[in-house]
């Protein structure tokens, strides 16, 4: 498998993206219905599903390389995912405040 952090940078941003679009499609049809037990219980899954997925996006392939032994392509490619990332988000914030 060929790994790519611009890739995986993407992918974590289409996913929060796609979180995102759940979220709005589920509350919009449970506008005044009262909050439930399983409101609690789906949010916190979703939380700890979110922090897996994150963590193997951001951290595996870096924490490869450094169990490895390749330490300055480890930092490398996760400097590189990291600023994709924040080129990603700069540009929806960017987005969301000019289309407002």
């Amino acid at each position: 498998m060929r790994w790519n952090p611009i890739l995986n940078a993407a992918m974590a941003a289409a996913y929060i993206g796609g979180l995102v679009q759940l979220m709005h499609y589920i509350s919009s049809f449970r506008r005044d219905t009262p909050d439930t037990l399983i409101d609690g219980v789906g949010a916190l899954s979703l939380f700890v599903f979110s922090a897996a997925v994150m963590g193997f996006l951001f951290f595996y392939r870096p924490a490869t390389l450094l169990v490895e032994g390749r330490r300055p392509e480890a930092l490398s490619y996760f400097l590189k995912m990291l600023a994709t990332f924040g080129a990603i988000t700069l540009l929806v914030v960017g987005a969301v405040i000019v289309l407002q």
